[in-house]
């Protein structure tokens, strides 16, 4: 080590560099050797390093950052000496009045470092001089260093640092004059939302990515729209989407209780969501353990707020601990009631990040975006008003007959207007989303019946709610007329009749309603100008599509998971124009996160990325729809099996076939997606299997190797009588393939056939499952098909696939008989099999076996064997570790 020392002090530049080259590995050997050598790493080798990273050499400089990483990524480095030796240095290279070459390479070393250090470590010594260097003013490269490594820091100081020491420096970088600054801010974009709180993400981090996606520079914009989807994906969380990843891949569903207003075409698509609703916000949840935090929205109207329902099977309802839910109880003097409130306590305790104001609920049907909360009548003050209201109703009825007679012509005509539209939705009644309509639809043409002066006691009802001059009636119609603002909105619900909507903690009692009145509710909350504009979007959208609202022409892609904007500019990756103008692989990065986007917004938002997913899936270029078929099994895992027989299965029909390039996708993950259908949908796909045999290049053998591959899996989805009837005879043909790769994997499908055959009892079918195999292999004029035959009677013992007096009867006749054959090859693998696995079966070791005796004289028959190969493992310890012999044969 003396002598390393003065090496290290040799004043040729290549001596140093050569030195240094060798000190990982000298260090690995005293690392091993620690007991020995205790302290010479420390003492020697680490001051030599820390020394070379201010040599005046280049060369030696760069071998000197190489070394230190090795070092650091090893392991070998004491936390000691990284904060004794090595930090002190990056530490004066880094001052303002260090030479510039120094201090720019100083920050790079500095920013690899971090990420293999601990928290206390870069938050005490590193992170204020990288605040610093984030406004260095004067070189542009140290701040392009420090952009490119933001996320880095981020994720190891953690939230609390993150948002009061890094923001502002990441908010200045994103604003640099620089574009290469603003690109790398926008590619580190997902690693530091990832760092940061719901909060700070939303009302901050959203506007700032808004205006990067809309950079001046085409290359900022570029980096911007392919780190969109993961950005969205940073708002994803358990609590909202009841789907989690673990770190093994799986994705099981948990829980889900969250804030799903819906979204009405009254609430505005507003370009900045941060300043259109102001007045009125609902306070977000804490963040979980891993930074992440129920996605709520910032900034919500009252009027989204109040359309807040419970469609849990527990309909629990508990008094908001927000200013909101509060002032809302107060103006009503209505009590609130709680029902199941013991399942609603063990709930938030398992949950303690779950504000009972923000509860899950399943999604609305489409067709009641334009429609006002069901009307709750539990207070005796609001009945008793109602009545008044009917009474003076009356008496307007009997002072105007005409004006009633107006009313019948106008509720007529709508009713017969709903009744056509209902006879058009009944082809698709199987659909759930149009039951849902029809549902809906129903009532409305009930309350256009109750508008008929032949009805008597609800007549006066409907009638003070949807035509007497209120602001129900004033809310309703406004959006046909002009565009609502958001300010009238958030002003609407503030001064509320006394017959309006009850608050939104009152939800949770309407399962005490009686039917009458959740009828009467229904009826109300439909007015006549609804009717007409529902019943003309509906006729002009067609024959009912399921997926379309009748709302309007255009269902609007409205959610409240993330902020309108993202989602927006999401959707708009599949534009032509934005091939143009930003990247001509923009759908294609679009295509890639897709499956992220889809689990943040859950499978209740699905309506939002629909059209987008059958855009991208019939997009020209093959790379986008390769990339979609890759993930459509996960897709199929977010959406649930509903969503995946209506909208996923015919895109996966077309990728079925498509070029073997989006094949492949498919092919690899078949068995993931077919277990996700139900058994009669899953069973059309038997088939098709037989398709995947015909490729456009019949050299590519690695197409049929993954078809085997994902047959032996799929074998557990079927019967053995499907089993038998499909997958058998592609097992076959498998086998006969010209590939050796292929044949070999197809063997083993061959022997899982067998063993659900018999284990499902299925011995008729077994036997002659074997007897076709003895026939196509066994007695096979080529060698490859004897030495196949001897592999499978191998694999089925190993298995267990079939009871051992079966096989003794039906095929290990014919294994020995190929004792004897011509080709060593064959020889090679039954000595193998008698020798390693039928000997080792108990089966075969009791006294009265019949053919023990026999065993025993063909493997000394073997052992004497004129090829080396077959005496060897014929005479092989099973004990001893198995050989793989594939690459003897």
């Amino acid at each position: 080590m003396e002598t390393v020392a003065r090496m290290s002090e040799d004043g040729e530049p290549t001596v140093r560099a050569e030195l240094m080259e060798q000190v990982p590995n000298i260090a690995m050997f005293l690392h091993e050797s620690r007991p020995n050598f205790p302290v010479a790493f420390s003492r020697y080798l680490v001051p030599i390093v820390v020394r070379y990273l201010t040599d005046p050499n280049n060369q030696v400089r760069k071998t000197s950052q190489a070394a230190l990483l090795v070092l650091l990524e090893q392991g070998l480095i004491s936390k000691a000496d990284m904060e004794t030796k090595v930090c002190p240095v990056l530490l004066d290279l880094t001052e303002p009045s260090s030479d510039d070459d120094y201090k720019i390479e100083a920050v790079a070393i500095m920013c690899k470092v971090v990420t293999m250090l601990s928290k206390d470590t870069v938050e005490h010594l590193l992170l204020p001089r990288f605040c610093d260097l984030c406004s260095d003013a004067r070189l542009f490269q140290v701040r392009k260093v420090c952009a490119a490594n933001f996320g880095e820091f981020c994720s190891i100081v953690g939230q609390e640092a993150t948002e009061k020491l890094l923001m502002p420096k990441f908010f200045d970088l994103c604003s640099d004059s620089l574009w290469g600054i603003r690109k790398a801010c926008a590619e580190c974009f997902m690693m530091v939302s990832n760092s940061t709180s719901p909060e700070v993400r939303r009302s901050k981090l959203s506007p700032l990515f808004i205006n990067l996606i809309s950079d001046q520079s085409r290359w900022v914009r570029q980096a911007a729209f392919q780190s969109l989807g993961r950005f969205i994906s940073t708002f994803a969380n358990p609590s909202s989407t009841g789907l989690h990843f673990r770190e093994d891949g799986a994705l099981p569903e948990v829980p889900r209780r969250t804030l799903d207003s819906n979204c009405s075409l009254n609430s505005l698509n507003c370009a900045d969501i941060s300043s259109c609703h102001t007045e009125r916000t609902i306070t977000h949840t804490p963040p979980n353990q891993d930074g992440r935090a129920t996605p709520s929205p910032e900034h919500v109207s009252t009027a989204d707020c109040e359309d807040l329902h419970n469609f849990d099977d527990h309909h629990s309802s508990v008094p908001g601990d927000t200013p909101d839910s509060a002032s809302l109880t107060k103006s009503r003097d209505i009590p609130t009631v709680t029902n199941n409130a013991k399942n609603t306590k063990e709930m938030e305790q398992t949950d303690e990040n779950f504000n009972s104001f923000h509860y899950w609920r399943s999604p609305l049907p489409d067709i009641s975006g334009e429609l006002e909360m069901l009307n709750c009548q539990t207070s005796d003050k609001v009945i008793e008003e109602e009545e008044k209201k009917e009474t003076e109703e009356e008496e307007q009825k009997d002072s105007c007959p005409d004006s009633m007679a107006l009313k019948s012509n106008h509720g007529k005509a709508t009713s017969d207007q709903i009744q056509k539209v209902l006879d058009c939705l009944k082809p698709h009644i199987a659909d759930p989303d149009v039951q849902a309509q029809v549902q809906v639809l129903s009532a409305a043409l009930k309350a256009a019946q109750l508008d008929s002066p032949t009805e008597s006691q609800p007549e006066g009802l409907l009638e003070s709610d949807g035509d007497s001059p209120t602001e129900e009636s004033t809310s309703l119609e406004a959006p046909s007329e002009s565009k609502e603002t958001c300010t009238e909105e958030e002003q609407e619900p503030e001064t509320p009749p006394a017959a309006e909507t009850c608050p939104v903690q009152e939800q949770g009692h309407e399962e005490t309603q009686t039917e009458t009145m959740e009828d009467q509710e229904e009826s109300r909350s439909i007015s006549p100008v609804m009717e007409s504009e529902l019943i003309e979007s509906v006729e002009e959208e067609g024959k009912g599509d399921s997926e379309l609202s009748p709302v309007s022409e255009d269902k609007p892609k409205i959610q409240n998971v993330i902020p309108q904007q993202l989602l927006d500019q999401y959707l708009s990756m599949t534009d032509p124009a934005r091939a143009q103008t930003v990247d001509t692989e923009i759908a294609k990065h679009c295509a890639f996160s897709l499956p992220g986007v889809a689990l943040t917004l859950g499978r209740q938002n699905w309506h939002c990325l629909k059209d987008t997913y059958e855009t991208l899936a019939t997009d020209v270029q093959w790379k986008v729809r390769r990339t979609l078929a890759f993930s459509i099994h996960e897709l199929a895992v977010i959406l649930g099996d509903q969503l995946t027989a209506a909208d996923l299965v015919p895109i996966f029909n077309g990728f079925l076939k498509d070029l073997d390039e989006v094949r492949i996708g498919v092919l690899k993950h078949l068995y993931d997606f077919l277990k996700l259908l139900h058994a009669d949908k899953r069973r059309e796909y038997l088939y098709q299997l037989q398709e995947f045999m015909v490729t456009d290049n019949s050299r590519n053998w690695r197409f049929r190797y993954e078809l085997a591959e994902q047959l032996i899996l799929i074998i557990e989805l079927y019967s053995h009588y499907d089993v038998y009837d499909y997958l058998r005879q592609i097992a076959l043909t498998l086998c006969s393939d010209k590939v050796s790769e292929v044949r070999w994997i197809s063997y083993k499908l061959v022997v899982e056939i067998l063993q659900k055959l018999y284990a499902c009892r299925a011995d008729d079918l077994g036997l002659n499952f074997i007897n076709e195999l003895t026939v196509r292999f066994c007695h096979c004029p080529k060698w490859v098909g004897r030495q196949a035959f001897a592999f499978i009677c191998q694999a089925v013992v190993e298995e267990d696939c079939m009871p051992m007096d079966q096989f003794s009867q039906h095929l290990l006749p014919s294994l020995l008989s190929l004792s004897s054959d011509p080709v060593a090859n064959v020889r090679v693998l039954v000595a193998k099999a008698l020798r390693q696995s039928v000997m080792e079966k108990a089966y075969f070791k009791e006294p009265g076996c019949a053919y023990s005796d026999e065993l025993e004289e063909t493997v000394m028959a073997l052992q004497s064997d004129k090829d080396r190969d077959v005496r060897f493992f014929a005479s092989l310890d099973p004990n001893k570790g198995l050989m793989d012999t594939a690459p003897l044969i």
